[in-house]
């Protein structure tokens, strides 16, 4: 299956626009070419803020229900044509076909929740301290909002961002993964065809991503930026926006413990584990990275998850069976065989895989390290790749000191039948994100983000359209005269 030449979608409009060169988009299992993009340039982009500062107050002032209405017509747009978003999904991306319908899924999620929130957004009254005053808040869009998105869920990373934009009130441009540009701009034509007004969304896709996010983080007429992405791009558009003291949303690197305690139901922590790193080939930024056991249980817990492992088949995400699916590019391979090599010659304990597959294909096999200890580079950087590091440990003060011990706080996770310990791991655990026997927390009504270097900002839950408003005040005087 051949996609075809896309065109990017501009201010309402399919073109190639000042573009002359064109990519290449490669399917990460077979390396062939499945489709051509334009490559867009910053004067595209220039072009897609005017036109979205342009409709931006009449956007801004169309009916929530109506706001409402286009969101949860392109949700069910997206389930009717779930199957075919999904192949294009894993031939950019790689992930099995399952796991892609899943994501589409999830994606149409954002869109059905935030169609609700867009018809809540309330004020309040505030008791006065005159007589003859009101004081009122009232809630209106930012402005012109951008959203800069990842590969590794080339839908659901948009929609996260885009349903709340939308709801509120704000336009946006999205600048997706050149990776990954095919689910992006499917989006785009399903937003269109339900009827969203143009102008109000842009889909840009460019090779020269530092060329085009200068022009978002230049341009003052952009309010909001929403990054999905590294903690070191991150810091960058961060010093960027303070020239316009533009607001921010930044949903960074991780680096997620995954605590296993000796009370704990071992066959359910065991597939939790396996689903929270093996999730996405382990290239999310909320796959667990580090496994500690308590030493009670941890060779019974280290031969049930290589079990579990060993057994998953690799290969294509379009052929039946397939659990594992390719990384995203060659670049990829390299970082988990240099992580794998660093920790087996520190000491490591290989248990199984440990292999990358020839050609064609970027696959790596999934991975068990047991011995693993804090001098390996596994224990200090994201992986993104299917291997497993498993850690022992013996009391829980030193579970929590080993899983604080980072610089990230995105997602951690822990196991235990203790329901006080569940309470005192919530709370002293310094991660925005927990799941207390919970290998898969993320859901559209929840709250998404992290703390310390993980970023700032929340996605999703009520306190995702919070992102995209202003709050005004306002004191009305004169009542009685």
């Amino acid at each position: 299956m051949e996609l075809g030449t896309y065109q990017n979608y501009i201010g309402g409009e399919w073109t190639n626009g000042f573009a002359k060169e064109t990519f290449d988009v490669v399917n990460p299992a077979t390396e062939q070419v499945v489709a051509t993009v334009p490559n867009a340039t910053p004067e595209d982009m220039q072009a897609a803020i005017d036109k979205a500062a342009a409709v931006q107050d009449e956007w801004a002032d169309t009916l929530a229900g109506d706001r409402a209405r286009i969101l949860r017509e392109a949700a069910v747009k997206m389930r009717a044509e779930a199957d075919r978003l999904a192949r294009i999904m894993t031939m950019e991306e790689g992930k099995p076909l399952a796991e892609a319908r899943g994501e589409v899924n999830y994606a149409a999620s954002f869109l059905d929740w935030f169609a609700e929130e867009a018809t809540r957004v309330y004020g309040d009254t505030i008791p006065s301290s005159s007589p003859d005053k009101r004081l009122l808040v009232i809630k209106r869009p930012v402005g012109v909002t951008a959203a800069i998105t990842p590969w590794n869920f080339p839908a659901a990373m948009i929609t996260r961002k885009l349903g709340p934009a939308l709801a509120a009130g704000c336009t946006m441009i999205i600048k997706p993964s050149e990776l990954t540009p095919l689910s992006a701009l499917e989006l785009a034509r399903i937003l269109e065809e339900v009827g969203l007004p143009k102008g109000v969304l842009s889909v840009l896709v460019g090779t020269d991503a530092p060329a085009l996010a200068k022009v978002i983080m230049d341009d003052i007429r952009v309010r909001k930026v929403s990054f999905t992405g590294s903690t070191e791009v991150g810091k960058i558009l961060m010093r960027q926006a303070a020239d316009t003291v533009k607001r921010v949303s930044m949903e960074l690197g991780g680096h997620a413990p995954f605590l296993v305690f000796a009370d704990a139901d071992l066959e359910a922590a065991v597939a939790n584990a396996v689903s929270c790193k093996m999730r996405g080939m382990g290239e999310t930024c909320v796959s667990a990275n580090r496994i500690y056991v308590q030493r009670p249980i941890y060779e019974e817990f280290v031969q049930k998850l290589a079990e579990r492992m060993g057994s998953m088949r690799v290969g294509n995400g379009l052929e039946d069976g397939v659990i594992v699916g390719p990384l995203i590019e060659p670049a990829a391979i390299e970082k988990v065989k240099r992580h794998v090599a660093d920790a087996v010659a520190k000491g490591a304990r290989l248990v199984v895989g440990g292999e990358a597959k020839p050609a064609p294909g970027w696959f790596y096999t999934p991975t068990v390290l047991a011995d693993v200890n804090h001098s390996m580079l596994i224990t200090k950087e994201e992986t993104f790749g299917p291997v497993a590091a498993v850690l022992p440990f013996d009391t829980e003060e030193e579970a929590v000191r080993y899983a604080n011990d980072t610089p990230y706080g995105l997602a951690a996770y822990y196991f235990t039948r203790d329901v006080g310990r569940v309470f005192r791991l919530a709370e002293r655990l310094q991660y925005g994100i927990l799941g207390a026997n919970d290998g898969i927390p993320s859901t559209a009504q929840a709250p998404f983000g992290g703390v310390k270097e993980s970023g700032v900002g929340r996605e999703g839950s009520k306190y995702g359209i919070a992102e995209y408003l202003d709050i005004k005040y306002v004191s009305l005087g004169g009542i009685l005269s």
